[in-house]
């Protein structure tokens, strides 16, 4: 018995299209959400009194910059980042938390300047490792397996990173360097999904090679469904754990959910049916190629 995945096909495609249709759409009218990592801009950082409210100071933070990002830092240092403060409304909030909170006038105990210029070279750099690390494994995956394997391998991760892409779009998500280093981490986990579906179906494709490749991908993925869902089930439990208990890290553990569940989507419902597509594909070519040599003949 075996689940029938391929068939569907046009179902799974469909509803991913959907989510990458509608995150362009707001992508290309609204844009991204670009915080100061890459647009540039303040970054403030107070010595607060152990315990403090951080929703009073939070408050306080959105009256002079509604897209400031806040984080608490080992329980009493509160961090700032907006690309809107002026120094005037630094100083307005440092009043404020003086009066909220009783703070003395050596509070403030950090404050940078980031350019933009910083927010390109990490987006360059970031797409360089990108294109480096999809080159290897299309090579790797290309002399581990076969041609094809590595092109459904791909486009499925090219998925994964348009998908996430539009959660933030939609969304309108700040996108900082957090989010970069991310994307090269469900990289790297989609991809060891899906090697553990491909290495099946071509141990299946041995001992079936009279059946068709719809047939052996279903099988297979039978095969190995609970392995990858238990697997992701176990990584997902930890990483929302992060996110909810521990807030410093929220803007690398949000996108490594997403991530991390849409991978183990795209392993199972794109990337083997795009292998079926490719081997259908190369089976036709190869008997139109044979039907016209035996006319020739």
């Amino acid at each position: 018995m075996y689940f029938k995945i391929i068939e569907k096909t046009k179902i799974w495609m469909a509803l991913s299209l959907v989510v990458i249709v509608i995150g362009l759409g707001f992508a290309f009218t609204r844009g991204f959400n670009f915080g100061i990592d890459f647009k540039g801009g303040t970054q403030v950082t107070f010595k607060m009194q152990s315990g403090f409210d951080k929703a009073k100071a939070d408050k306080i933070v959105n009256e002079y910059s509604k897209n400031a990002i806040t984080n608490t830092v080992n329980d009493t240092d509160y961090q700032i980042k907006s690309s809107e403060l002026s120094q005037d409304e630094v100083n307005e909030i440092f009043t404020g938390f003086k009066k909220e909170f009783g703070i003395k006038d050596d509070a403030l105990i950090s404050q940078n300047e980031i350019g933009a210029s910083i927010g390109e070279e990490l987006t360059r750099n970031s797409l360089i490792a990108l294109g480096i690390a999809f080159i290897a494994m299309l090579i790797y995956i290309a002399i581990r397996f076969e041609f094809k394997f590595g092109v459904a391998a791909l486009l499925a991760l090219f998925h994964d990173i348009l998908i996430t892409l539009s959660v933030y779009a939609i969304f309108y998500i700040p996108v900082n360097s957090p989010f970069i280093a991310a994307i090269l981490t469900v990289v790297g986990y989609s991809i060891n999904d899906t090697i553990v579906i491909f290495d099946r179906i071509r141990e299946n494709s041995k001992y079936m090679r009279r059946e068709t490749a719809t047939l052996i991908a279903d099988k297979s993925l039978t095969q190995t469904m609970s392995r990858s869902i238990n697997t992701t089930l176990t990584t997902l439990i930890t990483i929302v754990m992060v996110y909810i208990f521990v807030p410093q890290v929220r803007e690398l553990a949000f996108p490594l959910t997403v991530g991390i569940a849409t991978g183990a989507y795209s392993s199972i419902f794109i990337a083997s049916p795009v292998w079926v597509w490719l081997t259908d594909k190369t089976k036709k070519g190869s008997r139109k190629v044979k039907a016209e040599k035996v006319k020739e003949n």
